[in-house]
């Protein structure tokens, strides 16, 4: 049930919000007003149902596309923007069929099977506008739609996602079937409307190649841009409380491997049971194992294992890994097992060659999985970077630690377990390595330029995907960045547009500041007091240092970053 609230409400809450404006115009045309000109000329049944045919075939290819989109193009081969390709060639033949009706008549003939041939005659190309649509029409990414895309992006899409992807759908659909009934009423009640049928057919024509055109060269997002996102507190409201947050944790659905694993709490003190540990699953590559051979689980029996769930250019995990590392090597003599999960928050993290150059850097020589699907984060239910799950001797779950910190408790029931396997084990001193652990709330928030995880962003206008000009407010709230110039803001990073690249501005709390660059340039970064750092960028995107002091300062820093350089984001520590 409340996956079903969430969904419907998600789903009304993006069907009013501004990304649907461009839809709209097609929508009322093709959806409403094309339908009362069937009245008294056909019978009504057909002129009643052309608004729900359309807005039934969007939502039921929006719902196949997000679901199944990404999974059928990667078994293809193909890259993910072919399916909206194929739409708006589709918008282009249906609205080239509605100027011609020789056309249009060529386009219905598929969908004869769906109807008797009156209706479908009378009901034009409906079911076929709306099909056309849902491959296109891709609103705000909120929490919800963010939610179903990242369970479909994994494949693991089981009941309780399609039950969330359903009234999502159904959701939209309410403001636009509303909208195409309106339409229809509309005409119905102006006579002049109702005795220039050409004329409608012809400006749903129209319209619907303009949004084709639109869609082909971004215009709709560039528009979206100019209008205040006026939905986005609403979907902050319904999604910012524990029971939403839960319902839409759909990432790590339970299964007969996993099921157990709530068993275990969040760095307990005590060892703790929490069933078998899930399975190594859909891995891409091994490192750091003979020949790139991968390591199971179950293969490991009578050896304490620790999974380690990590990602390079993750600066929590930067902090986490050199406690791995040393226990590791002082026990891995004393039958531990270390497995790093590496599981990529970038695109340019899932690359071999970068996590095998992250792996070198931090010392690591146990093995390394390259779990690029997310497959074996989703089967331990992980939501953190980084993650640690410890195993017995006999494979099952034992502790679980989400986060950085508590690395003196993870030893010591290391140490326990060690001791359970073999009581006459002799093991070496506790390690020592600092905890850099921030203490709560005393540093800003890791900060993310893409736009699909941007936060903490202060400028004067909306952040949001594509090129557009920025300027750095008069005044900025601590914790925050703003840009300035012209910049190209992608799914994961932003980067200058102009010759001279572009301007950041960061207000911090940190005793060091680190950004995940990528490309090719230089960051120049001036601190408010005094204090410069030039960084030359060059290769594989990582984290480059850009600020150190001795303890926690609150700041302000400028940096000047050169054109072809890209920018993920900022972490403190």
């Amino acid at each position: 049930m409340s996956l079903i609230i969430i969904g419907l409400l998600g789903g009304l809450i993006t069907g009013i919000s501004p990304c649907i404006l461009p839809v709209l115009p097609v929508i009322f045309l093709t959806g409403g007003a094309q339908s009362a000109r069937f009245d008294g000329e056909g019978p009504a049944s057909a002129a009643r149902s052309r608004p729900y045919l359309v807005i039934l075939g969007l939502v039921i290819s929006f719902t196949l596309v997000t679901l199944l989109g990404t999974l059928l193009l990667g078994l293809l081969n193909l890259p993910q923007d072919v399916i909206r390709w194929v739409g708006i060639a589709v918008l282009v033949l249906i609205g080239l069929g509605l100027i011609v009706p020789r056309i249009e008549r060529l386009l219905e003939r598929p969908f004869q099977r769906l109807a008797s041939r009156r209706e479908v005659r009378n009901q034009g190309s409906g079911f076929g506008v709306g099909l056309a649509l849902g491959t296109v029409f891709v609103p705000c990414a909120g929490p919800v739609l963010a939610a179903i895309i990242v369970a479909g992006a994994t494949g693991r899409i089981g009941a309780d996602t399609v039950l969330l992807t359903v009234s999502f759908s159904i959701g939209v659909a309410i403001p636009l079937l509303f909208f195409a009934l309106a339409g229809r009423g509309l005409v119905q009640r102006i006579r002049a409307f109702r005795a220039r049928e050409r004329g409608i057919r012809i400006a749903a024509g129209v319209a619907m190649l303009a949004l084709a055109v639109g869609l082909a060269f971004d215009v709709p997002q560039r528009l979206q841009r100019l209008i205040p996102d006026y939905t986005a507190q609403l979907q902050r409201d319904l999604t910012d409380n524990p029971e939403a947050r839960d319902a839409l944790d759909l990432g790590g659905l339970v299964n007969e491997e996993n099921k157990d694993l709530d068993q275990c709490s969040n760095g307990a003190a005590a060892l703790e049971s929490c069933g078998t540990a899930p399975s190594i699953k859909g891995i891409e590559a091994w490192l750091n194992t003979p020949n790139g051979a991968p390591v199971r689980i179950d293969a490991l029996r009578g050896r304490v294992v620790l999974v380690d769930f990590w990602a390079y250019s993750c600066i929590n995990c930067q902090r986490s890994i050199p406690h791995v590392v040393a226990w590791d090597a002082a026990y891995r003599d004393a039958g531990l097992s270390v497995i790093g999960v590496h599981s990529p928050e970038y695109a340019f993290e899932k690359d071999a060659a970068n996590v095998a150059a992250g792996a070198r850097d931090f010392g690591i020589t146990y093995p390394v999985a390259l779990d690029n699907t997310l497959s074996t984060w989703t089967n331990y239910r992980n939501r953190y970077w980084p993650a640690h799950y410890l195993i017995d001797a006999d494979g099952v779950v034992r502790h679980v630690a989400f986060g950085e910190g508590n690395y003196a408790a993870t030893e010591k029931l290391i140490r326990e377990l060690l001791q359970d396997a073999d009581s006459q084990v002799v093991l070496p001193s506790e390690t020592e390595v600092d905890d850099r652990t921030p203490e709560s709330d005393t540093r800003t928030r890791e900060t993310f330029l893409g736009s699909s995880k941007e936060v903490n962003y202060a400028g004067d206008r909306d952040y949001a995907a594509g090129e557009a000009d920025y300027e750095f407010p008069s005044t900025q709230a601590a914790d925050t960045f703003s840009l300035e110039r012209r910049w190209n803001v992608q799914t994961q990073f932003a980067t200058p547009v102009t010759p001279d690249g572009g301007g950041i501005r960061l207000s911090f709390r940190a005793a060091e500041v680190r950004m995940v660059l990528g490309g090719e340039g230089t960051v120049v970064v001036r601190l408010e007091g005094g204090g410069e750092r030039t960084v030359q960028v060059s290769g594989t995107p990582r984290s480059y240092a850009v600020f150190e002091g001795d303890g926690v300062v609150s700041g302000t820093l400028d940096a000047e970053v050169s054109a072809g350089v890209q920018v993920y984001s900022f972490t403190f520590g």
